[in-house]
């Protein structure tokens, strides 16, 4: 039994979490997260913890930021695109079992104010921005660290967000690099 209340998208994401996991969850009903369900979450959250697992595209980084704006210290788990994809449609319903519980085994927790540890240079030196295959870098980077796909800026923000050290940069990008995805 997960302790925590898991923040999904809707019915469909529910179902599939209780395929895989013992939890209960708070469905947002889609990306106009209204007053009523912040207060669900936000009650949630002193109660029992917060985990948000939205799907992995627009709509559902929308939702995580809504709601991790308005309800500090949630906790982030994401699910690959590759892993919640099935015949075009993404969504955590289409998740297996085990990425669904692979993604709340390796959660993070958000802190405001987090100290920078990997600066913009890094990023620039490792191919993550301004580089022909910076969204494919990115896209490996964030599944290997478990924070998702995200732009330049947002990977920048996320990095520190969720106190990613630079040995777990280093790591991710040497993974990266023996993969075949070079800058």
């Amino acid at each position: 039994m997960i302790k925590e209340l898991i923040v999904v998208e809707g019915k469909s994401d529910t179902v599939a979490i209780k395929r895989a996991v013992q939890a209960d969850t708070i469905e947002t009903g889609g990306s106009a997260v209204d007053r009523t369900v912040i207060a669900k979450i936000t009650l949630a959250m002193e109660r029992r913890g917060v985990i948000i697992l939205t799907d992995p595209d627009h709509a559902g980084e929308r939702i995580r930021k809504i709601v991790s704006t308005k309800v500090p210290g949630c906790k982030h788990a994401f699910i690959p695109e590759k892993d919640a994809t099935r015949k075009g449609d993404i969504g955590v319903e289409n998740a297996s079992p085990e990425a669904i519980r692979h993604a709340l085994e390796n959660v993070h927790t958000s802190f405001e104010g987090a100290p920078i540890l990997i600066e913009i240079a890094d990023l620039m030196e490792a191919g993550m921005l301004v580089n022909s295959n910076a969204a494919e870098r990115r896209m490996a980077l964030g599944n290997l660290l478990g924070i998702g796909y995200c732009n330049g800026k947002q990977l920048y923000k996320r990095l520190a967000m969720f106190g990613i050290t630079r040995e777990e940069f280093a790591c991710a990008l040497a993974q990266i690099d023996l993969g075949g995805i070079t800058s």
